[in-house]
């Protein structure tokens, strides 16, 4: 079995080649990767031996490319994590989402049709349902909740979702397509909420909230994320959609008080920061479809996967503050330390 993972030198695609070489060890994984600001080869490094693995830094729109690669490796299944994920810097600069995250979906799925696949998988987002009320606690998204969208991110990775659809009524394509909620672990870029405020307070430095820190998320440990897709490529049912949910519903403000007590750090590092525009209140999904179908759940509680989470950033400090110290930092100071404090 070849399995070629796409974006797998970012955080959630990184842990999931780990996961499928443990425990496959007769497969052999190929990611392709064309390692943006979020793709970095030092966190491939522990596989980068591994007779089973292949590393091809090239990008998902560069049809030629691609199509080399399938010649080369014959894939039974691709899972295509590529994504430009960052919201902030989607409102930023829409653009280069709409190529890397419908274009590069559309050249591998040609790809998938020219050369033949076993499953297309699609790692998409339960932004593309939008957001829910504060006061309906009662409310989750489902498989059939409507798409609406509030970022040009969201939008974008929408778009792949309804055309990855389109090809299998369209062409056959065998696909699926997985929609979670935030993750949190190990290799985390450190521009996300979790990371950034464990790597801030950890020097001290202010942890910028947006608005009042009361937009909630529902958190995933990406261990049980990688679990689901494996899966999902696996055994689900080709043309379906499956929710991927934590039951790890917190406020903003909640997670950085979490992090300030278990780093011993005083809560007076919290500051808050002009709100994010189109900011979603509430994200939570319900992921009975796939429990009932495939008998997953969420092992990880969020209590011990954030002592997990933290534990990893301490004993790996080389691996983000090399990052913190390159473009990334002149980025963080656009978006953050001209923000007027509230």
């Amino acid at each position: 079995m070849t399995i070629i993972v796409t974006g797998g030198a970012g955080f959630i695609g990184s842990n999931f080649v780990f996961h499928m070489l443990n425990k496959y060890p007769d497969y052999r994984i190929v990611c392709l990767d064309c390692l943006t600001y979020a793709g970095n080869l030092s966190t491939l490094e522990p596989v980068m031996d591994n007779p089973n693995f292949r590393f091809v830094k090239e990008s998902i729109t560069d049809r030629e490319a691609v199509y080399k690669l399938f010649e080369e490796e014959k894939p039974d299944m691709v899972v295509n994590f590529a994504a430009e994920s960052h919201v902030d810097r989607s409102i930023e600069n829409p653009e280069v989402f709409l190529d890397t995250n419908i274009k590069g979906t559309a050249v591998l799925m040609d790809a998938c049709r020219k050369y033949g696949i076993k499953r297309y998988h699609q790692v998409s987002t339960d932004e593309v349902y939008g957001d829910l009320p504060l006061d309906r606690p009662d409310l989750f998204f489902t498989e059939e909740t409507p798409i609406h969208t509030s970022s040009p991110y969201s939008s974008s990775k929408a778009a792949a979702d309804l055309l990855v659809l389109a090809y299998h009524r369209t062409y056959g394509l065998p696909v699926s397509i997985s929609r979670c909620s935030n993750n949190y672990g190990p290799y985390h870029f450190p521009e996300k909420l979790i990371p950034l405020m464990i790597a801030n307070a950890l020097n001290d430095k202010p942890l910028p909230v947006y608005g009042e820190g009361l937009n909630v998320r529902d958190w995933l440990y990406v261990e049980d994320h990688c679990k689901a897709i494996d899966l999902i490529i696996h055994n689900g049912r080709v043309g379906e959609v499956y929710n991927v949910g934590g039951h790890n519903e917190k406020t903003n403000i909640e997670i950085v008080k979490i992090i300030c007590k278990e780093l011993g750090k005083p809560e007076s590092l919290i500051t808050h920061v002009a709100d994010r525009k189109g900011h979603d209140m509430r994200y939570a999904i319900d992921p009975t479809k796939i429990h009932n179908e495939l008998g997953w759940l969420p092992e990880t509680k969020f209590e011990d996967g954030i002592k997990k989470t933290i534990k990893w950033y301490l004993e790996n400090k080389e691996w983000w503050e090399t990052i913190i110290s390159g473009e990334y930092q002149n980025y963080y100071e656009k978006m953050y330390a001209h923000r007027e404090e509230i």
